[in-house]
């Protein structure tokens, strides 16, 4: 059977890591099954990728990183992230609107975010009481527009709207269901709009989220694809309004140009969003509470380091700053660096298994 090159990739990545740790050809197996299309086997092998890390050898924790790296361009990595949380989102789908309000309000920062959005859940509570007591309500979108820079919590926030609609009664399902460009414009001329249509199917009664809106129309001048599925999609916004609510997301100034690309879009949104950035204190705020969620412990000399170096990040940003990424890569990188220090002692104290000490923190920014 022939294999694409990300196949290949993650094979041979497979083969060098189940070698050199003698892991008897299980790590091999399991990155063969994850190419059979067996999700849960994607976990499994992420899982033995992080336990490669444990060894003492740079070799070892070299060839676990390809493989990781390979893994997430077998699968794109928005859908990896899908694939390991689904857990989570199940759990989403009980929590009570009083819940899912506190869970939006509770998030760090975005003060002007959940303000808004506040706002958006009463004007919403308010027409569906109105319209139930038959007065006149407003035939406005529910479709929302997302700008700011990356990790600034824009797949959250569409999440909980999803969840919070779906309580309120505005949509049918409440389901959330991300997409970019590769799941919405086919490989051949005028299948494009099939695509969407499909897409769209999908998601009715329910969050369509597109990160990265503006990809879809970054070669407008010669990219009949992109205009093909921009067509399809602004109808549907107006076609399925009633059940569906579309979020698109990206940087700001890309954003404008999106809209400006076609005549109607711009209309089809009426709520417009902007995203800040995190300041140093939320950042922290942000390493903290992945802390507390996986049970571990911050020393204070490990806490002074691990701020200055956030206050820098700060300082020196650019456009291009991750945000929440920028601190979820700071916590992997200690995770791992923790493991090394503490695999070496024989019998670890339960402290020594939750804090993070100076040494862990080995970051370039």
């Amino acid at each position: 059977m022939k294999i694409n090159k990300y196949e290949k990739a993650l094979i041979d990545s497979a083969t060098y890591l189940d070698t050199i740790t003698q892991s008897d050809g299980k790590i091999i197996e399991c990155a063969k099954l994850v190419i059979g299309n067996n999700e849960k086997e994607a976990i499994r092998l992420c899982n033995y990728i992080n336990k490669s890390t444990v060894y003492e050898d740079a070799k070892i924790t070299k060839l676990a990183i390809s493989t990781k790296d390979a893994l997430i361009r077998f699968y794109g990595y928005k859908r990896l992230t899908s694939i390991c949380s689904v857990n989570s989102v199940k759990e989403e789908e009980n929590y009570s609107l009083e819940e899912l309000i506190e869970r939006l309000n509770s998030l760090v920062g975005l003060e002007k975010v959940k303000s808004k959005v506040n706002d958006l859940i009463a004007f919403q509570k308010v027409q569906l009481l109105r319209k139930a007591n038959g007065l006149h309500t407003p035939k406005n979108t529910m479709h929302l527009a997302f700008t700011g820079n990356p990790g600034t919590g824009k797949t959250t926030v569409a999440r909980i709207v999803g969840r919070i609609y779906k309580k309120i009664g505005l949509l049918s399902k409440g389901h959330f269901m991300e997409v970019s460009r590769t799941d919405l414009i086919a490989g051949y001329q005028g299948q494009t709009a099939q695509k969407v249509k499909d897409v769209i199917e999908k998601a009715k009664g329910g969050v369509l989220f597109i990160d990265e809106a503006y990809s879809i129309t970054e070669n407008d001048h010669s990219d009949s694809y992109g205009r093909e599925c921009l067509t399809e999609l602004t109808k549907a916004l107006e076609d399925y309004r009633e059940d569906l609510v579309v979020i698109v997301a990206g940087y700001t100034d890309p954003m404008k140009q999106f809209f400006e690309s076609n005549p109607g879009l711009k209309s089809r949104f009426n709520t417009f969003i902007e995203f800040d950035d995190y300041n140093s204190d939320e950042l922290m705020k942000i390493f903290d509470n992945m802390c507390e969620k996986e049970d571990y412990l911050l020393s204070e000399e490990a806490r002074g380091v691990l701020k200055e170096l956030i206050i820098k990040a700060v300082d020196a940003k650019d456009n291009e700053f991750a945000n929440g990424r920028f601190i979820r890569n700071i916590f992997e990188s200690m995770l791992m660096n923790h493991a090394r220090r503490v695999a070496k002692k024989e019998t670890p104290s339960i402290t020594e298994l939750k804090e993070f000490r100076e040494e862990d923190i080995v970051i370039d920014i």
